[in-house]
Parts: structure tokens; sequence; C-alpha cells
């Protein structure tokens, strides 16, 4: 186990306990800013409405009244001797469709329909005034609303195979709210039962923590963590998934793929990833995504040029700054082009899908998929592209994840880039982020995303085309040396992926 001192400044400094495995570790947490629309169920029959059938009709159509009256922030709670109530009154509508041959007509269909829909109005609206009921807090209000997120946005509708519905009843009788800390633990406590590490509850402060790591700016010590993989029990803790270049961990010599055991002394064995954020909110440091650079081929003064890409992180004004890279290097007349999305933890879900337009022509960039298959397709017809042509070698390691997976998932597919390096992180999943009313926050996975060929590379990442030379290094000036020297053992072009 190593100790490294993170020297933010001369007075702060953050101690991490760093134990490197002999294999390295996965699993993390990364969000993006995925839009996703709500769902509505729908119940159509071309059944004739026998007795089974019609109880499905009357089921439903309870169901949606109650979840209308929830949506109206009115609860009620039904004692248990008024289901037979119910049971009569359902026998008693049945004796209005008894004939089974007048419902082939469709328009005594609709007529059934109608007077059962009265029926019901009435009924229900008498029953309002005799069932229990009670008027919510604002505590329960904010639980509610958390509660209605998850159930429009979540990809698992089975919701880890419990019933959503009665969880809500259940929780707003027996969880205390009467402060906003009693509410902010009743609504961790529902999260947790999805049994999802990427489904988090956020807290004011740290949902604007969150966001401001997808801006110009990053707080803390430009470290990407995350949970180890699941099918790794020896490993507890959290792990390192990549380091930010010039950060401050960067400069203390942490790698991707290293353990964290401690902060600050504190074990973090079961510490959330978001306490372990917090902990480490301490520098403001500039984020610049993107680094470039012109490179020489090793062929003389009038040789190629090649131009390198740095791309770090997918915020809010990274597709801007690599089209503005592309131009600055066109300008000195670059014939190829490398980006490096090594240690790239992602970041805005719509950043990597406007970058893989600039380098496509057409062709599809990602799926998004929930649990029915296929909801959306990205695609591209070549209106916002800048560098469709000139040969592309992206460069991949354990660090590439999420967004930077998207991107280079559908540069692979498309066949319009040589991948190389080591698989990638194998984040397969894309998650939203929801403010609530009280400014604190939910993170919810809502989708899964698949490459152009259709490939889920959630835990498995992506494979590349070619591994990366010996000694390769991550420096720009470096790397630069690696294209120019075809003694070298890093040279990158021996199988001349850079020419035309």
């Amino acid at each position: 186990m190593v100790t490294f001192s993170v020297f933010l400044n001369e007075h702060v400094q953050v101690l991490l306990s760093i134990r490197r495995p002999a294999k390295r570790s996965r699993g993390r947490i990364d969000y993006s800013t995925f839009s996703t629309e709500q769902s509505t169920i729908k119940y159509t029959s071309k059944q004739s409405l026998n007795s089974d059938h019609f109880y499905d009709v009357v089921l439903l159509k309870l169901w949606r009244l109650n979840k209308r009256f929830v949506s109206r922030r009115v609860f009620f709670v039904h004692k248990p001797e008024s289901f037979s109530w119910w049971r009569k009154l359902i026998n008693g509508i049945q004796k209005v469709i008894q004939y089974k041959d007048r419902l082939s007509n469709p328009a005594s269909f609709i007529s059934i329909h109608i007077i059962v829909g009265v029926m019901l109005y009435m009924t229900f609206s008498a029953a309002v005034t005799k069932t229990p009921s009670w008027a919510l807090s604002e505590e329960n209000l904010i639980f509610l609303e958390a509660w209605r997120t998850i159930d429009r946005a979540y990809i698992d509708k089975s919701f880890n195979g419990q019933s959503w519905f009665r969880y809500r009843e259940n929780a707003l009788r027996n969880e205390p709210m009467n402060t906003r800390e009693e509410t902010y633990a009743a609504i961790r406590k529902m999260v947790a039962t999805l049994d999802d590490p990427f489904t988090r509850f956020l807290e004011p402060k740290k949902l604007k923590s969150l966001r401001s790591g997808t801006k110009n700016t990053l707080t803390g010590v430009g470290l990407s963590i995350g949970y180890p993989k699941e099918k790794d029990k020896s490993s507890s803790g959290l792990v390192v998934v990549s380091a930010a270049p010039g950060g401050p961990a960067n400069r203390a010599g942490i790698l991707s793929g290293d353990l964290i055991v401690a902060i600050d002394d504190k074990t973090t064995e079961s510490m959330e990833i978001y306490d372990a954020a917090e902990r480490l909110q301490r520098e403001r440091v500039l984020l610049n995504p993107v680094k470039s650079q012109v490179c020489k081929t090793g062929l003389g003064d009038d040789g190629p040029l090649v131009g390198y890409i740095k791309l770090t992180s997918f915020n809010q004004n990274a597709s801007g700054a690599v089209r503005e890279a592309i131009e600055t290097l066109r300008r000195n007349n670059v014939n190829s082009f490398i980006l490096d999305l090594r240690d790239n933890s992602g970041g805005l879900f719509p950043e990597g899908v406007e970058i893989a337009k600039i380098w496509l022509e057409k062709g599809v960039i990602v799926y998004i998929c929930d649990s029915r298959g296929v909801r959306d397709i990205y695609d591209t017809d070549g209106s916002n592209s800048v560098a469709s042509s000139e040969p592309l070698i992206v460069l991949v390691n354990k660090g590439t994840a999420s967004a930077s997976e998207i991107l280079a998932g559908a540069l692979k597919d498309n066949k319009r880039a040589v991948l190389v390096g080591e698989p990638t992180y194998g984040k397969g999943k894309i998650q939203s982020v929801f403010e609530l009313s009280d400014g604190s926050g939910l993170a919810v996975t809502v989708a899964r995303y698949e490459t152009p060929a259709h490939t889920d590379i959630n835990k498995v990442g992506i494979i590349p085309d070619y591994p990366l030379p010996v000694s390769f290094p991550k420096d720009e000036d470096g790397l630069c040396g690696c294209i120019q020297d075809s003694a070298s053992a890093c040279y990158l072009n021996r199988v001349q992926l850079l020419s035309r």
C-alpha cells in the first residue's frame, strides 16, 4: 500500500492510500445529460369481453384512476374490508354485460365502456368522501416527486423485481418524513432497493458539484472514481477510473486502475462515491478539454504531417473545441489525425454524439435501448462533418469510458478510424440527472446503448484493432517522437496506419 500526498497548494493536501492490484479493477459512475420521454401504458384488445377479461379492464381503469389521483397529490388508503365492497361493485357491473353475443357489436362494446366509466366515476367519487385520507406534507411531496422521477425514467420497469407502487404506499405510511434529512434518508433507502450503483440520490450540494464537472472548471484533485467491478470480490473501496492530465492526482503519480482504500486516513470500504467525491473537493482546476499539436512523420521536411488531438473530457465545450483544433491543424497542412481518448472518462452524452458527427460522413452513431429493445437511434447525414476523409487513429485504454466509448465505437464500426491501445472501460449505461423542486436531484439509469454494430459493451469494453507499441508515452511531446522516429520501440506507424 502506498500513501500519496496530493498537494493542492502550500496549505492544503489530501492523503490517498492507494493499493495497486495485480489486475486492474473496473467500476465507475459517470453521468450524461440524456433526456428521456415519459412512456405511456396503452391497453388494446380485440377479444370478446368475457368474465376474466372484464376484470382486467376494470382493474386497469382503477389503476389509471388511482394514478391520476396520486398525480394530483392526493393519496387514498383503503381499508382491507373495502375490497369485498369493490368486488360487489364489479359483480354488479358484470350483470350489465351478461349477454356475450351483444359484445361482438363494436357499438355495444363502446357503450359498455361508457357505462363502466360512469359507474366507476360516480362510485369512486362517493367512496372518496368515506375513505380515510390525509393531506400530504411538503416532505411527503418531495418523496413522491423522487418516486415519480424514477417511475418514469428508470430503465428496469420491474424495479429490481418489486412492486414500485406498493413501495410508495408503504413508505408514505411507515417512513418518518418530518424533517428534510429524514426525507432524504427515505429517498436514499428507496433508491437502494434498485440495487443499481449508477442510480443515486444527490443532495443539493452534491448536485451542484456534479454539474460543475460538466462545465469548463473542475473542483477536486482531478480524479474520476468509481466502484470495483462486481466479480472482483477481493477488491474493496473505490477504484481510479482516470486521472485528469495536469491535475493534482496526475502530478502525484496516481494511475488508472489504482484502488483508493482511504482518504485522509478514513477507510473507503463502505464509503459512498459521492461522499468520497465531496472529501476530494479542494482545488478549482481550469479544464480545457482539448490539446493539439502538429507532429512530423520522419519522412523529411516535406513529408506528411500528423495532427494530434488530445480530448480529456466531454464537457459542454468539447465539440466546439475539437472542431476548432481540427481547423487550426488544417491550416498547418496536416494530412492525417490522431485522436487520443486515453483516460477520458466521459461526460455529456450529447457532446459525444456531436464529436462523432465531426468525423463521420454518414452512418449510425449509437443505438439507445431500454428493456424492450432499441428505443432511439442517433445518426448523421454528414451535414456537420468537418474531417471525414483523412486517415484517423484513435488511442484508447482502460480509462476510456462512457461518452468516449460511444465515440470510439461509432468511429470503429463505421470503419472511419483504426483503434489502437487496450480494451476500454466498458460502461454501457446512460444516466440522466433530474433536479427536484428543493434543489436536490437524482442520477437515474435511463437506458443502455449499443454501438452501430449492435455490440453491448457494458462490463466488456471496446476491443481495439491493434495494441499500442511498447512504452508508448502519454505526453504530447513524447508521442510525436513515436510517430517520427521509425527506429524507436514505440514507433506507431509500423503498419502504415497513417498513410492514405
